[in-house]
């Protein structure tokens, strides 16, 4: 079963328990957001936990990104996307170290599958995403973290390369790119994707993270 057919109504993931502390921050992120400084609402909060910021964050990431991609699902076809790329130069085979030991080849609608799955596996791990009060994050917490926004980073980077002309046909391109802004912004105040993974989308992020100049 896709995990794209199963999710055609794109449930967002996670329903914290209200009164959690990750509800909190949650609450405290939307309303930061709402300010519409997006270098501001990525900052970790005074006095709260790297790790409770972390996951918050993710699971919002995760949603923004299933839903921007969601809208070109009947686009993004294993014809027209015969490989997972970010542009001629960028090519990405999926290797989970489970299922597939090696990199394999595969259409980039398979590839966002295989992916979105298994971070949705990370999510709903209790072991490494506790959603309990009191329940520690296991040590490799901040490095699984990372390895979910380095590839949550990939469909990005093919939506743009490869879906743009359709997203601005659907009047979505400021969605996507302040959802892109706001993720950058973010990998970037915790250093989570290494500069030379950013690459295939090196002018777009210098654009739009380009502090405007002050007017007078």
């Amino acid at each position: 079963m896709s995990f794209f057919k199963a999710n055609k109504t794109f449930k967002p993931k996670k329903n914290l328990p209200e009164g959690t502390k990750q509800y909190q921050l949650k609450k405290y992120a939307e309303a930061t957001l709402g300010s519409g400084n997006l270098k501001a609402a990525v900052l970790l909060p005074e006095g709260e936990d790297l790790n409770e910021w972390l996951a918050v964050n993710t699971v919002d990431f995760f949603n923004q990104i299933n839903m921007l991609y969601g809208t070109i699902t009947d686009f993004c076809t294993a014809q027209d996307c015969v490989v997972m790329s970010a542009g001629p130069k960028y090519e990405y085979h999926w290797c989970d170290g489970v299922q597939f030991k090696k990199p394999v080849k595969v259409s980039a609608p398979e590839y966002v599958d295989y992916l979105m799955t298994w971070v949705q596996s990370q999510l709903d791990d209790e072991a490494i995403f506790p959603s309990k009060i009191g329940v520690p994050f296991p040590k490799t917490f901040q490095s699984i973290v990372k390895t979910i926004f380095k590839r949550l980073f990939r469909v990005y980077a093919h939506i743009y390369h490869a879906h743009f002309p359709r997203i601005v046909a659907l009047g979505e391109e400021a969605h996507l790119n302040t959802s892109f802004k706001h993720f950058i912004f973010f990998v970037q105040e915790f250093q989570l994707i290494d500069k030379k993974e950013l690459a295939p989308l090196d002018e777009l992020i210098q654009t739009l993270t380009m502090e405007k100049p002050a007017q007078h």
